[in-house]
């Protein structure tokens, strides 16, 4: 048996000083009480000869001892620990992301989650060590193992919500070595559960207590949003947004499109529960600006319900064609729109003045520095060719990505491609059994789109997804999309900003009005802001050169904040939340009710003797 409050048997020093009071001898003072029968043989005590007489058994002062050693008990808090020893070690790991923000807790997941965590904290042996985590944009080491509750609670007490997505991944990278090959070392996880990047931890086996926090699911969100030309008018705007329903209700609302923090358009939209729903503004645009989506929706969790995307004006694309002859490729060129397209038969000057450099079915004698878009020519260093593929079936293509937006694939033949070893810069958004056909990334700085298979020698130029893919290609490698793409900044990643080459510090103002001073380290040119884990407008002063970016959430994982019941660590491995141990068992209640036991018992035995 241990105690959790030893302190309180100093007030056992009170049973001799009440059993003082039993030895003196009394002077009798008439008084009216409930019950004589216990105080019978001291009533023919008429006077005190002497100050103190013999101690004689007594039932009413063993009563009255036993009621005082009930108490003092009761303020020690004995406990029976059994198994639990001290010099454990506990990694906590409190989740910060946008969905602890919800409201269903109060005041918030996130604050229920710090209650809890703290209660741990005071339940910890005096030897057991604990190392905190915080899971928020990125995972974060709070507090190194340490046996130091204050320094604990303190560590506690500094933790904050992030309009960020989960990063729970990586707080389990960090806790995994410590726990590693520890029989007595526990993971003690505090969220809603929102997360789907354990995966990678199927086979490790660790002992993780999973604390869930939440409720229920009453929330919908902005999901996505875009801003692109409208394709059946240039001139204006189509603003695309992605609505979702992530609670079990039917939820009406009204959405509010809104530029420069102008009124443009207000529309009622219904959700049935669980639904996705798509939106499309179509808007005229007279200066760059910000267009900010949003819903009046009164949900728990605030940071989905508004979104803004930065929007500039379209500028012509000034395209370079280096080809030994392909129409079709050409006029899907000028068919892509606001297009300027100059044909030659090499690059020249490294296709200075051009925005994009086409290179088809030719090797350049100098390779473009500007985006390509590569037809059977392998960029310098870029991709490993092992072979080449006689008839290549097409079996799977990325309809996510931004290159394959409304093109299909089939019917599509191919005669010979080459095999080509994916590199680590790209991505294969169309594959054949063994070999990718198109990639796409960065390569350095430079936007790279990779066809393996020559154009001519496909039915693909005669397939209206041809020159839908031309399009995308021309818009994803523009390099003013490619700007606008860096001023969408998912919550809690970095922005990357290049700029002059004599800044040596820029100046980030945050949505809340505050200022952070960037250091650029000196001949790199680029501004790397981190410190994006609100959502808002942020505005960058990087010398002369003024950028205003958007940071959103736009994550349904995160606008889904239905708690999990359980925690999937891959296929098989899971942890079902709410799996609680009694570690200890307090007797305080039981005592304290001995004592009014003893209490009501004397007054029992009187009234049972005297009916």
């Amino acid at each position: 048996m241990s105690f959790l409050a030893p302190m309180a048997f100093a007030f056992a020093a009170a049973i001799p000083v009440l059993v003082v009071f039993y030895l003196l001898k009394r002077k009798r003072v008439v008084k009216l009480v409930s019950s004589t029968l216990l105080w019978q043989r001291f009533l023919a005590e008429t006077q005190a000869s002497t100050p103190f007489q013999k101690l004689r058994h007594n039932w009413l002062l063993i009563l009255q001892i036993l009621l005082v050693m009930a108490v003092i008990l009761a303020l020690a808090r004995p406990y029976f620990s059994g198994k639990v020893v001290g010099g454990r070690l506990f990694v906590v790991i409190l989740d910060a992301s946008a969905s602890m923000q919800s409201r269903d807790e109060e005041p918030s997941r996130f604050e229920r989650a710090r209650r809890e965590a703290l209660a741990f904290v005071d339940s910890l042996h005096a030897s057991d060590q604990t190392v905190l985590l915080l899971a928020a944009d990125h995972a974060e080491v709070k507090q190194s193992p340490t046996t130091s509750k204050s320094a604990l609670r303190r560590a506690i007490g500094d933790c904050r919500v992030s309009d960020a997505p989960t990063r729970l991944g990586e707080a389990f990278k960090l806790a995994q070595p410590l726990v590693k090959d520890r029989a007595d070392a526990e993971i003690h996880l505090y969220s809603d559960g929102a997360a789907s990047d354990l995966e990678e931890f199927e086979h490790e086996g660790l002992r993780v207590v999973f604390h869930r926090v939440g409720s229920r699911a009453r929330n919908a969100g902005v999901v996505s949003l875009d801003v692109r030309p409208h394709p059946e008018d240039p001139a204006r705007r189509a603003v695309f947004a992605g609505l979702a329903n992530a609670s079990s209700n039917r939820v009406e609302t009204e959405v509010e499109l809104r530029f420069n923090d102008g009124l443009v358009e207000t529309r009622s939209v219904a959700m049935e529960p669980r639904e996705t729903v798509p939106l499309v503004f179509a808007t005229s645009q007279a200066e760059n600006g910000i267009f900010e989506v949003r819903m009046t929706f009164e949900d728990d969790l605030e940071a989905d319900n508004r979104a803004s995307v930065v929007s500039l004006l379209p500028e012509p694309v000034d395209l370079l064609l280096v080809t030994r002859g392909n129409r079709y490729l050409q006029r899907a060129l000028v068919a892509a729109g606001n297009t300027r397209v100059a044909v030659a038969s090499d690059v020249a000057d490294g296709a200075g003045g051009f925005g994009v450099t086409v290179v088809d079915d030719v090797l350049p004698a100098a390779w473009p520095s500007n985006n390509v878009l590569a037809v059977r020519t392998v960029p310098p260093g870029a991709i490993e060719i092992t072979g080449r593929q006689e008839v290549p079936a097409i079996v799977d293509w990325m309809t996510t990505h931004p290159l394959l937006r409304s093109v299909g694939l089939d019917n599509v033949q191919i005669d010979e491609a080459l095999v080509a070893l994916p590199p680590p810069w790209a991505t294969a958004v169309v594959e054949a059994p063994g070999a990718p056909l198109i990639l796409a990334g960065e390569f350095g700085r430079q936007r790279v789109v990779w066809i393996a298979f020559d154009l001519l020698q496909s039915s693909w130029p005669l397939r209206v997804s041809f020159p839908m893919f031309i399009a995308n290609a021309v818009d994803w490698l523009n390099p003013a999309t490619a700007r606008r793409a860096e001023l969408l900044v998912p919550a809690g990643s970095p922005l990357r900003w290049q700029a002059p080459a004599d800044v040596t510090n820029a100046t980030v103002r945050l949505p809340d009005g505050s200022e952070r001073v960037v250091p650029v380290a000196a001949g790199s040119g680029v501004v790397v802001f981190g410190d994006t884990g609100r959502r808002g407008v942020y505005q960058l002063q990087a010398g002369t050169n003024a950028v205003t970016f958007c940071v959103n959430l736009l994550d349904a994982r995160e606008t889904d904040t239905a708690p999990q019941s359980e925690l999937r660590f891959g296929r098989y491995a899971r942890v079902v939340a709410g799996a609680d141990r009694r570690a200890s068992l307090e007797l305080w209640r039981w005592l304290a009710l001995a004592g009014l036991v003893v209490c009501f018992g004397e007054w029992w035995f009187y009234h049972r003797r005297t009916a």
